[in-house]
């Protein structure tokens, strides 16, 4: 099994200068940048008291000291953005001192108990800057440029990653992350989200196919074989993956964003792939969802409109003028409106019978309608249909039959164990019924919703005591 990866080496490859100091400010540790700076070897170093390895005096040292002694006792990070502070030539310059100009942040590394173990100091060789600026503003710096300086020292130490702090930040990182090595790309670090995604499976130090059998069928091997051998990047956008989310689980068909980039050292070559990228399979979800809701809303807005078209025409076909055209187009409107607004609460989801005749007959008065029947869940495309039925039925006994006058209507109905709904309107009380002259809008849209749309059977009853209208019509799913 491949060594994890040794972050000691991580520290020593960062460009950018770091030393480790113990509580009494003795060399721990420090990387390559910093020595090359500072012109010293780590022998001479290590286990060495700052100020012995690099004495001073004054302002010089009182600042630096003080620094550190701060983050050390108080847990926070302390900054120099400015300070002098001379240090050895080599012989090969000449020798003696030469008094630089630096930039330091000190950070304390405390232990499990809170106590500052360690004081990690970033430095950077700022004097080149500094005699920049004198040049600029013709001798000593004004305290405008000073501030001006302090703050690109500033953002530039704030963009800094404390070496100790890269391990965390990798395994946190919220989208997932894996190094691959060698022709086989074995995994050598893999984060906490990457582990989450594969069902943390047990992966390091062996080949990714056969660490995730499944991707290698996918051609997700393919393409690590290929960035590694062209030692470009591969970028993938939304690309479907199979995957066992847990150890022994059937595959989930995920949806990622990645790039598979090449790990290329300082000789050329490529060592191996790294791999970043994030889970937007709920994102794809949603998106697939929006677009099934829009199709469906767009279906259903041309049916309303076709219905909508049909009753203008059928109405005015009917009208004898035009303000009795305008009184029965928009009752049949506000009839649909209704239907539309019961069907938006439930989000298109149906709606109930109770609901759609009581929406229809209330205004009637509670004492006159009489509702008898458990409550039946409608499809959206049954309601919108029976809902404009008792509309037109609603009308005929209001103007010609029982709530034209002082009787009575009632609705019965049953839903059979096949999921037949059985339904009856029964007028009494009221003026004796009698079949129309000729068939107008309303008995047409009765008859054409009930045996054309909803594909039932409906008998009309025209008799002495009132109307009486009986359907039967098949409660089917929407499609």
């Amino acid at each position: 099994m491949r060594d994890p990866i040794d972050f000691s080496k991580v520290f020593d490859r960062i460009p950018s200068p770091y030393m480790l100091l113990d509580r009494e400010l003795r060399y721990v540790a420090a990387n390559a940048a910093y020595l090359r700076t500072v012109g010293r070897s780590w022998a001479d170093l290590e286990g060495v008291a700052l100020f012995e390895a690099f004495p001073s005096a004054g302002d010089s040292r009182r600042l630096l000291e003080a620094s550190l002694l701060r983050a050390r006792d108080t847990g926070h990070v302390d900054m120099l953005p400015l300070i002098h502070y001379a240090i050895e030539r080599p012989e090969g310059l000449g020798g003696g001192f030469e008094s630089r100009i630096w930039s330091a942040t000190h950070t304390p590394i405390p232990g499990d108990d809170g106590v500052t173990l360690y004081i990690l100091q970033h430095t950077q060789d700022v004097t080149e800057i500094q005699r920049l600026k004198d040049l600029a503003f013709g001798g000593p710096t004004p305290p405008t440029a000073t501030l001006l300086g302090d703050e690109v020292l500033r953002r530039a130490q704030a963009v800094q990653t404390h070496s100790l702090q890269l391990r965390r930040l990798f395994m946190q990182a919220p989208g997932f992350m894996a190094v691959l090595r060698d022709r086989d790309h074995q995994v050598e670090l893999a984060n906490n989200t990457f582990q989450k995604l594969i069902g943390r499976r047990d992966v390091i130090g062996r080949p990714i196919h056969q660490a995730l059998p499944e991707i290698a069928q996918q051609g997700f091997v393919a393409l690590l074989d290929q960035v590694r051998t062209s030692g470009e990047a591969f970028v993938g956008r939304q690309v479907k993956i199979a995957l066992a989310r847990n150890p022994g689980a059937p595959l989930e068909e995920r949806h990622l964003d990645f790039i598979f980039q090449p790990i290329i050292e300082d000789d050329g070559e490529v060592s191996g792939v790294f791999v970043e990228g994030s889970d937007i399979t709920d994102q794809v979800r949603a998106q697939d969802r929006q677009r099934l809701l829009m199709d469906e809303l767009n279906h259903r807005v041309k049916n309303t409109l076709a219905t909508v078209q049909a009753i203008a025409q059928q109405t005015l076909r009917g009208a004898a003028d035009p303000e009795r055209f305008l009184e029965a187009f928009e009752s049949r409107l506000m009839a649909l409106s209704k239907t539309h607004n019961a069907l938006t609460e439930s989000q298109w989801s149906g709606a109930s019978l109770k609901q759609i005749l009581w929406q229809e007959l209330s205004p009637y008065g509670a004492e006159r309608v009489s509702l008898e029947g458990a409550d039946v869940h409608l499809s959206a495309r049954t309601a919108l249909s029976l809902g404009m039925v008792f509309h037109e039925l609603a009308t005929n006994a209001a103007k010609y039959g029982a709530l034209s006058s002082e009787g009575r209507l009632t609705v019965i109905w049953s839903r059979g164990s096949t999921g037949l709904l059985t339904l009856e309107w029964r007028e009494t009380g009221g003026p004796p019924a009698a079949a129309p002259a000729r068939r107008g809008f309303g008995s047409r849209l009765i008859e054409r919703s009930i045996r054309g749309e909803l594909q039932g059977q409906i008998e009309v009853d025209y008799a002495a005591t009132g109307l009486v209208c009986r359907f039967t019509l098949p409660l089917a799913s929407e499609p």
